[in-house]
């Protein structure tokens, strides 16, 4: 059976190296993820399907292309058997200009029998913005909308 920690090595690995069509199976069919820290407040994925859609999703119009590996990795062991705390950093550089990023991650995940059943993703997403161009994007997104008439 794969262990905990040979699952979430399998997720980071083929976020940066593929198939990305493959990442949805590491999932059970119902599951939870979550972005804390993603400052647009995503709702959760609850299904292998909704990942599959988020990883084989084409990037947005704009977005430079990362060049990346997970770095600095400590998975620490629980209590609970199932229970994961892995620290680390996708780090990298942007494809079209060199420009060197690094993208702190925390991933606190629940394992059950090889597939990841829930799942939260603390990552530096402003990091990630601003690695692929789209930072701009990200702030227009978060200020207050102006009311026509108002």
């Amino acid at each position: 059976m794969t262990s905990p920690r040979e699952t979430f090595l399998r997720l980071v690995n083929g976020v940066c190296d593929g198939p990305y069509e493959e990442l949805a199976g590491l999932y059970a069919e119902q599951t939870h993820v979550t972005h804390p820290f993603h400052p647009l407040d995503p709702p959760p994925l609850r299904s292998r399907a909704e990942l599959h859609e988020h990883f084989t999703a084409p990037p947005p119009a704009g977005a430079r292309t990362l060049n990346r590996r997970p770095v600095g990795i400590t998975v620490h062991e629980t209590a609970d058997p199932e229970v994961i705390v892995a620290e680390f950093a996708y780090q990298g550089r942007v494809e079209e200009t060199g420009e060197a990023f690094t993208m702190p991650c925390v991933f606190v995940m629940r394992i059950r029998d090889g597939l990841i059943v829930e799942s939260r993703d603390y990552i530096d997403h402003i990091a990630g913005a601003r690695a692929r161009g789209q930072l701009d994007d990200l702030l227009a997104a978060l200020r207050p909308q102006k009311r026509l008439g108002g």
